[in-house]
């Protein structure tokens, strides 16, 4: 895939997927409205911000990565030539996922909304599974002994302390 189709696709993809389930389905469930505050608030409402903004930079990283390193997007049907492992990858398997959640989860911090814990532990359970059966095997089969020495070194959820030092592809 050419740099600019990749840049176009991951671009279309972003508002399709992760502005729907991280923007557009918060506002549908909160309407983004913030609760009336029990107590002191504004540390877990910054808390909050804190998240939404790191989850925002993690997942358009991710989308740049995607497209400008492994001249594909994130997408199932126009993937990646190269398995992408630098930046976050270095660090988590799935950071592009764990934006999201975080970005989800920070709404609810923000809003003060419960049903967004539960929206967001929905999706990271949905990403899971999506992970499970469908990512990883794709991945080793795509990307053979490359995929499973990343497999092997980088953690699926919880981010490593110190960025993997094996060869950065993409």
């Amino acid at each position: 895939m050419k740099r600019t189709s990749a840049i176009i696709g991951s671009l279309a993809f972003f508002v399709v997927a992760p502005c729907s389930v991280a923007g557009l389905m918060p506002w549908w469930i909160t309407g983004w409205q913030v609760t009336p505050p029990v107590g002191d608030i504004w540390p877990v409402q910054f808390a909050g911000a804190v998240l939404i903004v790191a989850g925002i930079i993690c997942v358009v990283d991710c989308f740049t990565r995607f497209a400008l390193q492994g001249l594909g997007t994130p997408a199932p049907i126009l993937p990646t030539g190269t398995l992408v492992v630098s930046g976050l990858y270095r660090r988590v398997r799935n950071p592009m996922y764990v934006g999201v959640v975080a970005a989800i989860l920070g709404q609810a911090l923000f809003f003060g909304d419960t049903r967004l814990v539960i929206y967001g532990a929905v999706i990271w359970l949905a990403f899971h599974l999506f992970v499970l059966v469908y990512e990883e095997p794709t991945l080793k089969q795509t990307f053979g002994e490359e995929y499973e020495a990343f497999r092997t070194n980088v953690p699926r959820w919880i981010p490593r302390l110190t960025p993997w030092p094996g060869r950065a592809v993409g």
